[in-house]
Formats: C-alpha cells, sequence, structure tokens
C-alpha cells in the first residue's frame, strides 16, 4: 500500500488547486509506483488545494506507526491533548 510520504513525493511539483486528473497526470510524470497510482486513481474527482488534502482524500493514514488499539484509546480519551494535571480543572 502506498505510504502518505510517497503519495506527497510524487506530487511535490504540483501546482495547486488541481484536480484528480492534474493530481495523477503529475504522479504518472514523476513516476509514481503502481500503489501509488491505485491510490489516486481511486480519488474522488474534486478540486485539491493541497497534497496533504489528495493523501488523505486517498484514505492514506499520515501515522502508519500508530495501532488500531491506540487510535481506539485516543478516540476514548474525554480530553485529548490536555495534560493529566489539566484534566480535573
Amino acid at each position: 500500500m502506498a505510504s502518505y510520504t510517497d503519495v506527497l513525493e510524487y506530487l511535490s511539483a504540483l501546482d495547486y488547486p488541481a484536480g484528480k486528473d492534474d493530481v495523477i497526470r503529475e504522479a504518472e510524470r514523476e513516476g509514481a509506483p503502481p500503489e501509488v497510482l491505485r491510490a489516486l486513481r481511486a480519488l474522488p474527482p474534486v478540486d485539491y488545494a493541497n497534497g496533504t488534502e489528495v493523501a488523505r482524500s486517498a484514505g492514506i493514514d499520515a501515522a502508519p506507526e500508530v495501532s488500531r488499539s491506540q487510535r481506539a484509546a485516543q478516540a476514548r480519551d474525554r480530553h485529548p491533548r490536555v495534560s493529566q494535571h489539566l484534566r480535573g480543572i
């Protein structure tokens, strides 16, 4: 499967906003591997403001090192990104 970094690497020279066809054309021109092209061809046909939007729309995870159980624990946390000592305030 294509990684977030792979997608951004092959779209680094693309001028945004860009449509789906522009994104695919640029990736092909840059020599993107088949898994990256497959992910990009599955994109919805809309205009993208930047590479991050493209990668997110392609369903590519920005942090693959975080496990499913870690994500579930983060989702259950009522106070994300708040220090433990501030949670009782």
